[in-house]
């Protein structure tokens, strides 16, 4: 998997890029067959925006999310594709559950 995280108008330190990493964790974790993410990050004034691009075979999930603090904009930005990625997920096991009873009635 690769992971690309930038910065507009913020310098993504260590601290930052960790903790994304972390919270990603828990993402891949229930869906294994993500190719790349792409996390970009930025100020604008007195609000901080979070948003990734998370792109899986077929498929490729948006997420952005607004917040005053950084590291909460982050956390609902995971929160979010976190909901995402399992009904996606959960979408792919049903049409496969469907197709194999196809199969076996004809």
């Amino acid at each position: 998997m690769n992971l690309n995280i930038t910065g507009h108008h913020l310098e993504v330190t260590p601290a930052i890029r960790e903790f994304v990493e972390h919270k990603l964790e828990r993402v891949i974790r229930h869906f294994d067959n993500v190719t790349s993410v792409g996390v970009i990050l930025s100020v604008e004034k007195l609000r901080q925006k979070a948003e990734v691009t998370l792109h899986v075979r077929g498929k490729d999930i948006f997420v952005e999310s607004e917040d005053s603090d950084l590291y909460a904009a982050i956390d609902s930005m995971i929160d979010k594709l976190d909901r995402q990625v399992v009904k996606h997920k959960e979408k792919i096991s049903s049409h496969n559950v469907e197709a194999a009873k196809r199969q076996t009635v004809e």
